[in-house]
């Protein structure tokens, strides 16, 4: 029994809708309705670009597909909805097609793309992570080791001088170079696997609001968004509050103390970290609506020494990220003016390795 183009449109998985040249719906499918986040009913006769978040770009591909007859293709951001909680990347194609009475309409194809982006750039991510600690390494090798012989030497020094006053300048080597050894052993992080014990992580973060508050001004307004339904969580308790304790440091001292910070939980099911999907898994994010992180540093602040801040030490962020990965999980971010969040990813439990 043949099938008609309705039945097929009916049963894509593919979100297909049909505009005329006047950027119109005519014809929509269940998979776009699930993409858009309305129903045909209330989309056919409605302009599509206001359904695409008026997309400027999207509208110069439309345009450009109706007047040459050609095939185009473009990438947008839908921006979170009362039906979709968080902004999706979404591949289109446009294609012109002509009808049997000589009327030209639009074939637009709408494919969700947000997993495998967020995937690509997980890989990324774990790609940086594994270079920034390497980088780690190496430091503490080429560091370490002669800062220990640069104070002994300074210590030995100091015995042999005559006078407290040149004994004062031995002090500066020996104070220096504890300094800078300090500053390798932060890079390090606290060291070994994590001691996992199940734990409240909604009393985590306060301990780690507690110890935050003290050093707040009035400025700043520190809001809790977190879902009572979370289970008890294994995880390393001193390695856990460190990673979260740097992710709100590092918000506050963007916010130079005077914003919104808002702590939020939730879970997420059906999540992929790496190349293994968890049926489900606790998502901590730390969102401040400070200047956002410069683009030019998106693709390194994950790695060591990296900061936009001159105060700071770009040590926050690769020594969370590096906490964090040895709880099998990954610390990612968003960034633009107004709203910055860093999502803390962790498994709730062990599952199998991503068939994608």
């Amino acid at each position: 029994m043949p099938f008609s183009a309705a039945d097929i449109l009916e049963h894509l998985d593919t979100a297909v809708v049909v505009v005329d040249r006047n950027l119109f719906v005519r014809q929509v499918n269940p998979a776009a309705e699930n993409l858009l986040g309305v129903s045909a009913k209330r989309a056919l006769g409605a302009p599509l670009l206001p359904l695409l978040d008026d997309d400027e770009t999207l509208k110069h591909v439309l345009a450009s597909a109706l007047e040459r007859g050609e095939t185009f293709a473009h990438e947008l951001v839908l921006a979170p909805s009362d039906v979709h909680a968080s902004s999706r990347m979404v591949e289109c194609r446009v294609t012109p097609r002509s009808h049997a009475d000589d009327t030209d309409y639009l074939l637009v194809e709408l494919i969700d793309v947000t997993r495998r982006m967020r995937i690509t750039r997980e890989h990324a991510l774990q790609i940086q992570h594994g270079a920034g600690r390497q980088m780690v390494r190496q430091l503490a090798h080429e560091i370490k080791n002669p800062l220990g012989g640069l104070r002994g030497a300074a210590q030995l020094l100091e015995r042999q001088l005559p006078g407290a006053e040149l004994s004062e300048y031995t002090r500066v080597i020996i104070s220096e170079a504890d300094r800078l050894a300090a500053l390798v052993d932060t890079l390090l992080g606290p060291g070994g696997p994590p001691n996992k014990q199940p734990h409240n992580i909604h009393e985590l973060l306060e301990y780690v609001v507690r110890l935050i508050e003290p050093q707040a001004s009035d400025g700043l307004k520190i809001l809790r968004e977190y879902d009572p339904g979370l289970p008890l969580i294994a995880v390393d308790r001193d390695q856990f509050l460190q990673a979260a304790l740097n992710l709100v440091k590092n918000a506050c001292d963007s916010l130079e103390h005077q914003g919104t910070l808002t702590i939020r939980t939730r879970a997420s099911n059906n999540f992929t970290i790496g190349d293994v999907r968890h049926g489900t898994i606790a998502s901590i994010e730390i969102e401040d609506d400070g200047p956002g992180i410069p683009p030019e540093l998106w693709d390194s602040v994950f790695y060591p020494l990296v900061t936009s801040r001159d105060d700071g030490t770009g040590l926050g962020l690769p020594v969370a990220q590096e906490l964090i990965s040895r709880h099998g999980g990954l610390v990612e971010f968003e960034s633009r003016p107004g709203r910055t969040v860093f999502f803390i990813r962790l498994p709730l439990a062990t599952e199998s390795r991503d068939a994608d």
